[in-house]
């Protein structure tokens, strides 16, 4: 039996899986995969000879979240880019309020930490 092909026939969790696996497990289709691959700099399955994909357990984990923005809570691609943008912490504030609220922010901490030094 091949490692990581647990007795039922089904690959275990933390196993690699190609994108005919993938494709079958999540329903979506090969092509796809292969376009969000272009979409979602986050999603980069290692490619072996042949351009054979083998997406590791986290890249599983982001098309499935992937799916859920677009397929399930009507997310366009654009906006679950940035999502998961937010989701890295890479993302700057969208809006001059959020910039007002950080510079008061910032401004509180410089004079807290002014009153410290004298």
């Amino acid at each position: 039996m091949p490692s990581g092909v647990s007795p039922g026939g089904t690959k275990a969790t933390g196993a690699f899986r190609t994108i005919g696996e993938l494709s079958r497990e999540t329903g979506l289709p090969q092509h796809i995969l292969r376009y969000w691959e272009q979409r979602f700099p986050q999603l980069r399955p290692l490619t072996r000879a042949g351009n054979r994909r083998y997406y590791r357990p986290e890249d599983v984990a982001l098309v499935r979240r992937i799916d859920q923005a677009l397929n399930r809570q009507g997310y366009t691609i654009k906006g679950v880019q940035q999502l998961l943008a937010t989701e890295a912490g890479s993302s700057v504030p969208e809006t001059s309020e959020d910039m007002v609220t950080l510079r008061a922010i910032r401004d509180g901490l410089a004079a807290a930490l002014a009153a410290d030094i004298v």
